[in-house]
């Protein structure tokens, strides 16, 4: 176990595979959360400034809740924890189930364990990526919902340390985990032009995708700063749109750096696989490309991937994973958007694991 202090296992723990874990508010006389001495909790920022400054103001708080009401008794997971706002919602709503956190980023993963560490040894948080979270579960543990909050969060852009904004000057890096990956300077010293503008494409930069890359392959920008005059240089004044005329490139090299399209993929048909029967998949996106990818997994579980004729019915003996009440994806209210900004483009969809 990463940290110093001693803890003992709690029931849900045991059902899990062996692996590195943050236990929060387990029941011994050792401290009941992660020092400030561990590995874990080494940083530029001490203890006690980072639980303070990672706040997660968790969107569509009140929707995630209400669809979480009423589950049986099991374990939820968290597959992006981030500072556990979600979390501590979830666990207040229900006082009867355990909840699994799992986060690559160390500081969210110290700002979740301060945040929830009134809940004892009902939380266990993990130093993982969602897509593989069946490192960490068995066959036999009951997960009854898993939650997705897709994207970065709201102190990963607030803090320009870590090269996601462009709001301030900072190494270009972008990394979720920045121990662990290549960067986003290292990335675009080392693709190719071509490869550079298809990324850039996919990402909705259509029109200037070609200039912006050929722009930043000739600079090789090492800073946010730097990026933004790469892409200020290709883009014409009067060609541009509204808002920031970097948002796209930013929001592309960030996916690519952190392979966020290929961690969904694959978080998905994890959490499809491991929940359990009438269990809930709730997951929150905030762009139109893996909103995309939410919406076609959970259709392609609701139909068992069945193109049948609908005149005809299913012939072809489909067996369907999810039932799928409402595709339409659910938004934040204008009220949570006036406290919440960041909520505007956030859409939210769920699906129930089929019982037998």
């Amino acid at each position: 176990m990463k940290g110093s202090a001693t803890t003992t296992q709690t029931n849900f723990a045991m059902t899990m595979r062996s692996q590195p874990i943050e236990a929060v508010g387990e029941d011994t006389s050792a401290p009941s959360f992660v020092l400030p001495s561990s590995p874990l909790c080494r940083g530029s920022i001490g203890w006690p400034q980072m639980a303070t400054a990672y706040v997660h103001h968790p969107v569509l708080e009140r929707e995630v809740v209400e669809l979480f009401t009423g589950l049986k008794t099991g374990v939820i997971i968290d597959a992006t924890l981030g500072g556990g706002g979600h979390a501590a919602a979830l666990l207040t709503a229900d006082p009867n189930n355990t909840l699994l956190g799992i986060d690559r980023d160390p500081a969210a993963r110290r700002a979740a364990t301060a945040r929830l560490e009134p809940f004892g040894n009902r939380v266990t948080i993990v130093d993982g990526e969602f897509a593989n979270m069946a490192d960490f579960l068995t066959p036999q543990s009951d997960v009854v919902g898993i939650l997705m909050d897709l994207g970065v969060s709201s102190p990963q852009l607030d803090d320009a340390d870590r090269g996601f904004s462009f709001r301030a000057d900072a190494p270009l890096d972008m990394r979720m985990d920045p121990t662990r990956g290549i960067t986003a300077s290292e990335l675009v010293a080392s693709i190719d032009q071509h490869s550079l503008a298809r990324l850039l494409r996919q990402h909705g930069e259509q029109r200037f995708a070609g200039a912006i890359a050929k722009s930043i392959i000739e600079r090789r920008p090492e800073t946010t700063n730097s990026l933004v005059e790469a892409v200020e240089r290709a883009v014409p004044m009067a060609a541009r749109r509204r808002g920031h005329v970097a948002t796209r490139v930013f929001q592309a090299l960030r996916v690519e750096v952190n392979d966020e399209e290929g961690q969904l993929q694959r978080g998905l048909t994890a959490a499809i696989e491991f929940l359990s029967p009438g269990g809930i998949l709730v997951v929150i996106s905030y762009h139109s490309g893996e909103d995309q990818v939410v919406k076609s997994v959970l259709r392609e579980a609701a139909t068992g991937g069945c193109s049948c004729p609908v005149a005809l019915g299913c012939v072809c003996g489909a067996q369907p994973s999810m039932v799928v009440k409402k595709f339409g994806a659910v938004m934040a209210t204008g009220e949570e958007v006036v406290l919440n900004p960041r909520a505007r483009s956030a859409r939210l969809r769920y699906g129930w694991k089929v019982s037998p």
